[in-house]
C-alpha cells in the first residue's frame, strides 16, 4: 500500500496508467487499493479526478487489450499443453468456452468487480476469439463502470476522513 502511494505521489498519472497495465495483465498490483488511493488523492488535490478517471480508464483498457491479444495468439494451444496443471483439462475448457460464448461480453463487465475474474476473462475472451469489436465495446463499459466507482470511493474516503 505504501508503495503504490509512494509510486503515485512520485510519478503521478504515468504510475496509475503503468500500474494498470500491468495489473490487468496479471502482474500482482492491488487494482482496486491503487483505484482507492488515485480517488483519495483527488480529494486531496494530488490528481485531478476527472483526469484520473479518464487514465485510469485508458490504462485498464489497454491491459485488456493486451490480455485479449495474448489470449487470442497463445490461446487454445497454450491450455492444451499447459491447462492440466491448473485443472484446464478439456471437459473444463468446452465448459468455459460454452459458458464464454453464451455470457462472455457481460462476463467482462461484471468480471470487473471480482478480483482475478476481471484478468482471465479477457484472456478467455481471446482464447474463445470473441469479436473484437464486441470485446472492446464491453470491455470499455467495464473499465469506466469500475474506474469510476473505485476512484469516487477513494474521494469519498477523503471526503468523510478529514
Amino acid at each position: 500500500m505504501e508503495l503504490v502511494q509512494q509510486l503515485i505521489a512520485d510519478y503521478g498519472y504515468l504510475a496509475i496508467f503503468l500500474m494498470l497495465v500491468l495489473g490487468i495483465v496479471g502482474l500482482p498490483i492491488p487494482d482496486e487499493v491503487m483505484m482507492t488511493v488515485v480517488g483519495y488523492f483527488t480529494h486531496t488535490d494530488v490528481l485531478n479526478y476527472e483526469l484520473s478517471i479518464l487514465i485510469s480508464f485508458v490504462g485498464a483498457l489497454l491491459g485488456m487489450l493486451i490480455s485479449y491479444m495474448i489470449g487470442r495468439k497463445a490461446g487454445r494451444p497454450f491450455i492444451d499443453k499447459y491447462g492440466k496443471w491448473v485443472g484446464l483439462k478439456e471437459k473444463r475448457m468446452m465448459k468455459v468456452e460454452k459458458w464464454m460464448k453464451k455470457y462472455g461480453p457481460y462476463s467482462l463487465i461484471l468480471g470487473y468487480f471480482i478480483p482475478g475474474v476481471r484478468h482471465v476473462t479477457c484472456y478467455f475472451s481471446g482464447i474463445g476469439k470473441m469479436d473484437l469489436k464486441t470485446y472492446v465495446a464491453f470491455a470499455a463499459i467495464g473499465a469506466f463502470l469500475w474506474c469510476f466507482v473505485f476512484i469516487t470511493i477513494g474521494r469519498v474516503i477523503g471526503i468523510i476522513h478529514v
